[in-house]
């Protein structure tokens, strides 16, 4: 019999996906088999599957948390940012296209049946499913036609958990506040509450703990502390990646305002002798950097205005007169080169730009996308790379002849004459060990980190925090059995 509850958060960026993630370890330890769902997602730093698919970093990484592979029934609607009203809607890990969001929210046909088909046949491998909502179930003006949060937790009667962040301020406010606005089938779903990101001595909180009781009628599920260790795990959104000092290795990356697939960052960042620092709008990029990476983008052309605007091509190019080395990854890659031309706006509004003209390469906006795993190893030192391809495009020139990597039996990226400056589409580079060790000996620095090694000890770290700090045998009675 299959069992499964929803986690809600009060918020944005309460912790929800970590606490999934955690909670996913700790019932896999207990024997239990596990499966994350989240109907719908908002997210640039995609997950590709194994099927070919496209879903939310964070179910990825829930999805090794459950010690199983990822699939698109996780995350059957993924919603991309293109722009500030515009995304592109992944459905069960295809591209549907792309919409407003005033039309999406006033269209959303199908997508809450196609996630109740994913929610019921991810239902049928597990045990335990544990879903996580998005944002915050108080917005009252999103209620309708919601599937995100109370929407769906109504459509397939499952038990929700409300997670308030005290980091923030005013958590009472909070969960008491979600509690007050919510129409009666909802609250008929809320079964418990817990609280997190606390710092300091727990006891401080049991007054608050027991009036947030007292004042919705919800048990307390636990009060959890700060985890302090969460940067070691791949981080979902934007706004959680944050400058890592380390040692003398300088990554500096400039804060794209769309910028895809970031993951790239995690294994630099666990370096115990790399400082990665993220550069954001308004400041230059600084001038002792070892290497400057540009990321993904969401919107290849977009991007490489805004980093024109805040003066960064400037900073570039001074940074590789004076010697340094630059990376470019998939849009980044595409930016290095000497034109990028949309002709029939796939990436945004169709146009031909010059690009930074690093590399010898120009990029066509046209094809199918590519979404896909993919092996390699690096041309040279033959390091394996494991890693995955998301982009739209392709690129090809001179530079193309010097690729530095081979992916399943074709030469990948290219590179300078002078080898300063390389790019490829292959994310998920630096995840290997042994690759990112040779690069970092190539700007000068030693490797001292066992990157997959580490995000494993993290989850389960995170396990015995919840197991300590949560009440998990009570949340498992209040899972609630799936409905065929």
């Amino acid at each position: 019999m299959t069992k499964a509850i929803m986690i809600q958060g009060t918020g944005s960026n309460v912790g929800k996906s970590l606490i999934v993630a955690g909670l996913a370890r700790a019932y896999l330890r207990r024997g239990l088999r596990v499966a994350p769902f989240k109907p719908q997602n908002m997210s640039n730093n995609a997950a590709v599957t194994p099927e070919g698919g496209e879903i939310g970093r964070a179910q990825a990484l829930q999805a090794r948390a459950a010690g199983r592979a990822p699939h698109t029934d996780m995350n059957p609607v993924l919603l991309k940012p293109e722009s500030d009203t515009g995304a592109q809607v992944i459905v069960q890990g295809k591209r549907r296209g792309t919409q407003v969001a005033g039309s999406f929210m006033r269209d959303k046909s199908g997508l809450l049946e196609a996630a109740l088909e994913s929610f019921h046949r991810l239902s049928d491998t597990a045990d335990l499913v544990l879903i996580e909502g998005a944002g915050s179930p108080a917005e009252t003006n999103l209620r309708k036609n919601d599937i995100a949060n109370m929407g769906f937790a109504c459509a397939a009667d499952v038990p929700v958990v409300l997670v308030g962040d005290i980091h923030r301020g005013g958590v009472i406010a909070q969960i008491v506040g979600t509690h007050a606005v919510l129409d009666q089938q909802d609250l008929d779903h809320v079964v418990g509450f817990a609280v997190n990101r606390f710092r300091g001595e727990l006891s401080l909180f049991d007054a608050g703990r027991d009036d947030i009781a007292r004042r919705t009628n919800w048990p307390s599920l636990g009060v959890i502390p700060w985890f302090f260790d969460a940067w070691k795990l791949p981080a979902e959104d934007m706004m959680d990646i944050t400058s890592r000092k380390g040692g003398a290795c300088k990554v500096v990356v400039p804060q794209l305002e769309r910028m895809a697939n970031f993951d790239d960052l995690d294994p630099l960042a666990a370096e115990p002798n790399v400082t990665v620092e993220i550069v954001p709008a308004g400041r230059p990029l600084p001038g002792d950097a070892d290497l400057v990476l540009i990321p993904g983008s969401k919107s290849t052309i977009g991007d490489l205005a805004y980093l024109r605007a805040q003066g960064w091509d400037i900073d570039i190019l001074a940074h590789y007169r004076r010697g340094g080395h630059v990376l470019g990854l998939c849009g980044g890659y595409q930016m290095l080169g000497q034109s990028i031309d949309d002709p029939d706006g796939v990436d945004g509004a169709p146009g031909k730009v010059p690009g930074l003209g690093l590399l010898d390469i120009d990029t066509v906006m046209a094809g199918d996308k590519q979404v896909a795993l993919r092996h390699a190893h690096a041309i040279g030192g033959n390091e394996p790379v494991s890693g995955y391809e998301i982009h739209m495009g392709r690129s090809e020139g001179p530079d193309c002849t010097r690729a530095w990597l081979s992916v399943e039996g074709r030469p990948e990226g290219a590179t300078s004459p002078d080898g300063r400056v390389r790019g490829s589409y292959l994310h998920g580079l630096f995840s290997s060990d042994l690759f990112r060790a040779r690069f970092l000996a190539g700007l000068g620095h030693e490797s001292s980190a066992g990157y997959d090694d580490g995000v494993e000890a993290t989850l389960d770290a995170l396990a015995d925090h919840l197991e300590r700090y949560m009440d998990l045998d009570q949340l498992l009675d209040l899972a609630k059995p799936v409905k065929a």
